[in-house]
């Protein structure tokens, strides 16, 4: 089904170690509205969505896990000449004494995942209406997160990583009318 490239789906490039930019990008890695979250969600969605759309919830399902990846290299990248110290002043002591340097699913907060994170109606319209607001949600925190940083290089990324919600976001909008216009025209006939 896939072919994958050993190769990140845009560069990251980090200017310097910054654990408390680390710490707020775990946000996007596993938080509810994090790349981890939409990627389950849109490859689970697809099983109950129609024909006419399930392609749709494929690509931009496998393409958040190349998301995940980048927010992960970014976090990798980060912290990897942290000190203890250091992890500890940027609020990821329990992180660092749970995880040493890995990466683990949670929140910025320290709140593991949780299948909770992803929702599945099985209306196909509520369904990608709450991807809407998942790529919105996303969107918005990427903005945020390019707010609390100065690295330039950083800030690169995210902002690719912010067009990309937006796509998404539009995709999914496109998607909702394709299967009003289906139900609308059953009604017809």
């Amino acid at each position: 089904m896939w072919i994958y490239e050993k190769k990140l789906q845009y560069p990251v490039k980090v200017s310097k170690c910054d654990p408390r930019m680390a710490r707020y990008l775990i946000e996007q890695y596993g938080g509810a509205d994090g790349e981890l979250s939409a990627a389950l969600r849109y490859l689970n969605q697809r099983y109950s969505i129609p024909d006419k759309v399930i392609g749709l919830l494929t690509d931009i399902g496998t393409e958040e896990f190349a998301h995940l990846e980048m927010i992960a290299t970014m976090v990798y990248k980060l912290t990897k000449d942290a000190t203890p110290e250091m992890l500890e002043a940027a609020g990821l002591g329990p992180h660092f004494v749970n995880h040493d340097n890995a990466l683990f699913y949670e929140s910025a907060g320290g709140v593991p995942w949780t299948a909770t994170y992803i929702q599945a109606k099985g209306d196909p319209i509520a369904d990608l209406y709450e991807d809407i607001a998942a790529e919105e949600k996303a969107r918005a925190t990427y903005q945020w997160l390019i707010d609390m940083t100065d690295d330039v290089d950083i800030q690169d990324s995210l902002k690719f990583l912010r067009e990309r919600e937006i796509v998404h976001s539009m995709r999914f909008k496109e998607a909702v009318e394709i299967l009003k216009a289906d139900r609308e025209q059953k009604k017809v006939f």
